[in-house]
């Protein structure tokens, strides 16, 4: 729990995230000062100063359990006096008992299936409870937690999938938009017929292999489900990720559904190549992590490599997505870098529509592009109040040219997907036509040699509205095109094309 003091000096807000409070860590993120240029900020707990970062996030680690903290931030800048935040009282945890699960018969040589011995050591946890994976290789299959419980993988610690498609019971869930028959995931929460958990974190050092490089073969060749992931969170308030490393999931890596009050903290996604760089072979459709139909989202301080999307916002797909009608909203996103895959998307199932979302300080090396937002005929919805700012970007990896899933390192594009289209073809508007306005794009350095610097395409029918770019240095193989936009605003745009014109505008306004 904490609490908030209010201060007539505040001049930034400082709050500390959904669920990211342990027995000996509180997660912290704040806002940067308007109008002011920040050196270093300062951490204060109990009004002594306890650590100095750059960045706009800091946990506190090594904390004593059940323990109030007060704390503050200060910006240091330039010229004048330190700029301060508010202040808040936060209490940890209380000390929790500890489930090993080698006391239910877990072995963690790598062979032995595991799977009723770590689900014996999650049934019997009490709430509050820790289930602990201590170092070693625990193979497993399918695996369901529970409400009020913290799942941690220790240093040394792998979570290792079963390569055997039996581990994985069938279940109905949300597949790339629709209720679909699928291959349960490695961890999973279970349906609850309705209701909601709440409660749930899972921490590191610890590392969570889902194998899906043998899995998903398995899985495709019988064909009974959809592949499964890695982690699946579902109606859950209240999730936190630290620390751990996910990788190699026969699907989407790290999907959470239906959540409130999600933080993802420290965490290491890698889809495409383990940390040595390795390939994996036969992953498709690889997204690192997508927050589907969730509301206040935290991500922070965290690394993706990915086969897909990095980070794919999501919320449903076309009638179903828009019957089931729930929104992803409230997101930011800070100090995270990929090196991998398409940086942040949002979309293109994004039928229950997403708004309200913020990509800051993020690096983006050998990444495709920085933002992909995609919502094609069908989807219906809108997407809305989106802003990347303070974010670099470097690419020269030629695997991937410009083609349909991919058309510039800053994109908007209403015809993901499309081989061959028509952009100035209008079509009827009906309930299926997406929206997308109020999209901006600020204090962005990119420099990539495959596709289009900045590509902004909408329907005619339902142009892009209100796209705003600020200070934006762009570097691409093409320039920058824009089809069918309302009200495109350019302040102090920069764009350089290596191949042919630097801008083509059409319908534009």
């Amino acid at each position: 729990m904490y609490t908030e003091q209010k201060s007539t000096i505040t001049t930034f807000t400082l709050i500390t995230p959904p669920a990211s409070q342990t027995a000996n860590s509180i997660a912290l993120l704040w806002d940067k000062p308007v109008r002011a240029s920040v050196e270093r900020y300062e951490v204060y707990v109990n009004r002594a100063l306890v650590a100095t970062t750059e960045n706009t996030d800091y946990t506190l680690l090594g904390l004593a359990a059940t323990q109030e903290y007060e704390i503050y931030v200060r910006a240091c800048v330039a010229t004048g006096e330190p700029l301060q935040s508010n202040t808040l009282n936060v209490e940890t945890r209380p000390q929790s008992q500890v489930f090993d699960i080698a006391s239910y018969g877990a072995v963690g040589d790598g062979a032995t299936l595991n799977t009723q011995a770590i689900q014996s050591a999650i049934d019997a946890c009490s709430p509050g409870g820790h289930v602990y994976i201590p170092e070693g290789v625990f193979l497993s299959g399918a695996i369901f937690l529970k409400s009020d419980i913290t799942l941690f993988l220790d240093e040394g610690a792998v979570l290792l999938g079963s390569p055997d498609t039996k581990d994985y019971p069938l279940i109905d869930t949300r597949w790339e938009g629709l209720e679909k028959t699928c291959y349960t995931s490695l961890i999973n929460t279970p349906d609850t017929a309705g209701g909601r958990l709440r409660n749930i974190t899972i921490a590191g050092p610890g590392k969570i292999d889902a194998n899906g490089s043998k899995l998903r073969k398995k899985e495709l060749s019988e064909a009974a489900g959809k592949p499964g992931s890695a982690l699946s969170i579902r109606n859950t308030d209240n999730v936190y990720l630290q620390g751990i490393t996910v990788r190699q999931s026969p699907f989407w890596c790290v999907h959470i559904v239906y959540c409130n009050g999600v933080s993802v903290n420290g965490v290491g996604i890698h889809t495409k190549y383990d940390e040595e760089g390795n390939l994996y072979e036969g992953i498709v459709n690889g997204d690192g992590l997508d927050p589907d139909s969730c509301s206040d989202v935290y991500i922070f301080n965290c690394h993706i490599a990915s086969q897909d999307d990095c980070i794919a916002i999501k919320s449903g797909r076309n009638a179903e997505g828009r019957a089931v009608g729930i929104p992803t909203e409230n997101v930011r996103i800070s100090n995270c870098r990929f090196t991998s895959g398409f940086g942040v998307a949002m979309g293109s199932e994004m039928s229950g529509g997403v708004r309200n979302v913020l990509v800051e300080d993020c690096v983006f090396h050998d990444a495709f592009s920085v933002a992909s937002v995609k919502a094609i005929r069908g989807r219906g919805s809108v997407i809305e109040n989106i802003t990347y700012r303070d974010c670099t970007f470097t690419n020269q990896n030629l695997e991937l040219q410009d083609t349909q899933w991919f058309r510039g390192a800053l994109y908007v594009d209403q015809f993901y997907g499309d081989l061959a289209f028509d952009p100035h073809q209008a079509l009827p508007a009906d309930e299926g036509t997406p929206v997308i306005r109020n999209i901006l794009f600020q204090n962005i350095t990119l420099d990539t040699v495959a596709g289009n610097a900045i590509y902004l395409t909408g329907l005619l029918e339902s142009p892009l509205e209100n796209i705003r770019l600020e200070n934006i240095t762009a570097v691409g193989k093409h320039g920058f095109i824009a089809n069918n936009v309302r009200g495109l605003v350019l302040d102090n745009v920069s764009v350089e094309a290596r191949d042919g014109q630097a801008m083509r505008f059409i319908n534009v306004k």
